[in-house]
């Protein structure tokens, strides 16, 4: 009782010195510590971090967990991975934390990554030590040993403390929900990178392709299945069972990836149709009225929709493996499909033309300047004119100057728009790392309100030709986008 007494004093007595309190100040000491907030609200000092934190008694600021809940919960994470634990044993202490977790406040969550982050990181001196050894070691008989040391430096406590949560039934969710959670902070807190990083690896091993499974999803599939294809849908959106119950129906496939710990989770999943030719517009896809196609006049397989499901796992590449066994399974169960596209949108053309107008007005000739002039009512058309005009262009005739115009900045947007050497449109950069080439632009290919709001209703079709396809990507890996002469003559119009 004495003890806490003292403490409790001392604690005041120190808080007293900081300042008087306001309505015992003199006006001198009340104008500093206006002085002190008003510089306080325009600069705020920079989060403690956990280090700091642990050492401390009292919280501070937007602090969530106090030092001693913050203390705890860093015990409890540490007793996940200590050394004389086992495997099981580590997994059902790790359940436990999940369990605290799942009750946790956002910001108390918040507090759980940045230990994860700041007192889970790999030792730096004995990373240090290894690396001075390995480098003595080079071209010698112990530069494999030294290797291995390295190798085991790098390793985290952090990583060994996520294999554990992976071990409890529920654990992987746990990891892929937590990332999710994780990743729009990445941004605001750089402290947060490394706890991504080391889930993005683990994730990029355990997701390998060599253990997923792919299968065939259709209107016989559990309903709970089925229903996560309504719910992760990202490209067209479906609109009931209807809907729904046409996409799986006797002249459409629909594949997903899975996991064996997420065992009703699809990954990620692929629409397609089988058709006679390559498809120009998604509006007869979706359909729910028409008849299904003759399976036996089906040439052309048209990928239609492939939408991620979990955004946990972002950076984890499984699309293309994706797109290759589905190419596979449908040939060997269809030998007459020759022909494998994509009808796609263009998520980023519009946003694109918006920055772009001018420059692309540049390119035009005088001719073409005068006719487009003519068609936007300006003598001398600028950028603002363009895309006034571009607003209807659902309206505009085959022979609009403006349409011509709209598709030639779709062809330059898709085949000389470039980032670092990668196509700026998200959907092209995945097509195109793939192996496809940029085969043909499809006038209002989508005339929903999407698609206007996207591409002013452009689509186009991404090609994937067997024989081609790692010329393909070496072309990409050299900065040049594949496309067909369709495509590359506009480009050059």
């Amino acid at each position: 009782m004495t003890n806490t007494t003292e403490w409790i004093t001392r604690s005041v007595s120190r808080l007293r010195s900081v300042a008087p309190a306001p309505d015992k100040a003199p006006k001198a000491a009340k104008a500093a510590i206006d002085k002190h907030a008003t510089d306080g609200a325009a600069k705020a000092p920079a989060p403690r971090s956990t280090h700091e934190r642990l050492q401390a008694t009292l919280r501070r600021g937007n602090e969530s967990l106090s030092p001693r809940a913050l203390r705890r919960l860093l015990a409890d994470l540490q007793e996940v991975v200590a050394p004389q634990v086992s495997e099981l044993e580590g997994g059902r202490r790790a359940q436990a934390v999940a369990a605290w977790y799942s009750q946790a406040e956002p910001e108390e969550r918040r507090d759980m990554w940045l230990l994860l982050c700041e007192q889970f990181a790999p030792d730096a001196t004995r990373f240090q030590s290894a690396r001075q050894r390995y480098e003595a070691a080079a071209g010698t008989a112990d530069e494999g040993q030294a290797e291995i040391s390295l190798r085991r430096a790098l390793v985290s406590p952090r990583t060994r403390l996520m294999q554990r949560f992976a071990v409890f039934p529920e654990g992987m969710r746990f990891l892929v929900d937590l990332r999710a959670e994780l990743l729009p902070q990445l941004k605001s807190d750089k402290r947060l990178v490394a706890l991504d990083a080391d889930l993005e690896h683990l994730f990029s091993t355990w997701f390998d392709v060599a253990f997923l499974e792919l299968r065939r999803l259709s209107w016989d599939s559990p309903a709970s299945l089925i229903e996560k294809l309504i719910k992760y849908e990202a490209v067209h959106d479906i609109r009931s069972w209807a809907d729904l119950k046409n996409r799986l129906d006797s002249d459409r496939r629909c594949y997903g990836f899975f996991h064996p710990r997420l065992p009703n989770e699809p990954l990620i999943f692929v629409e397609v149709a089988l058709v006679d030719r390559i498809s120009s517009s998604i509006t007869p896809l979706l359909d729910e009225a028409a008849a299904p196609a003759d399976l036996a006049k089906a040439t052309t397989a048209i990928f239609y929709s492939i939408s991620n499901t979990q955004p946990g796992l972002r950076g984890v590449s499984f699309g293309d493996s994706l797109i290759k066994h589905v190419v596979e399974t449908l040939a060997a169960e269809f030998p007459r499909l020759r022909t494998f596209a994509t009808l796609s949108p263009i998520p980023g053309f519009r946003a694109w033309l918006g920055k772009n107008a001018g420059a692309m007005l540049q390119r035009l000739d005088d001719k073409r300047r005068a006719e487009l002039g003519r068609a936007v009512g300006a003598e001398l058309p600028e950028a603002a004119h363009l895309l006034a005009a571009a607003d209807k262009a659902l309206e505009l005739d085959a022979r609009s100057p403006v349409r011509q115009m709209l598709l030639e900045c779709a062809a330059y947007y898709l085949g000389r728009a470039l980032h670092e050497g990668k196509p700026v449109d998200a959907v092209a950069r995945f097509h195109l790392g793939n192996g496809a080439r940029v085969e043909r632009l499809n006038w209002a290919g989508d005339p929903s309100a999407k698609g206007v709001k996207q591409s002013y209703g452009l689509m186009v079709n991404y090609l994937y030709d067997l024989k081609r396809i790692d010329k393909h990507r070496s072309l990409l890996a050299q900065g040049k986008v594949p496309m067909s002469g369709d495509i590359d003559s506009l480009c050059r119009a």
